[in-house]
């Protein structure tokens, strides 16, 4: 797991992410997670590659960007991307902004 972004970087994510979008993490980890059980998904890491969940206290599920990335700015749009996705193929509404 490689990563451009920071330490603090990532912990910024991860916190952003816990804070203000624990909904929207649920909803990834139910439709691109395979785990559509779900009761909760906690934003655990962040890499090039995909963002990380712990899911239900315990199991950690990867989510895929679709890309690589390779700079912080590139994060918010790819999760937006991911949440979006999911929402489709939950057969959801999508809020409107993030």
């Amino acid at each position: 797991m490689s990563t451009p972004f920071t330490a603090d970087a990532v912990e910024a994510i991860k916190r952003h992410m816990n804070d203000d979008h624990a909904e929207d993490s649920l909803i990834i980890v139910r439709a691109l997670g395979g785990r559509p059980g779900a009761t909760s998904a906690v934003t655990s890491d962040v890499d090039a590659e995909a963002i990380e969940f712990v899911v239900d206290g315990g199991e950690r599920v990867r989510v895929p960007w679709g890309e690589t990335l390779t700079e912080r700015a590139q994060v918010r749009k790819a999760v937006v991307r991911l949440y979006r996705d999911a929402c489709g193929r939950l057969g959801i509404a999508a809020r409107g902004e993030h």
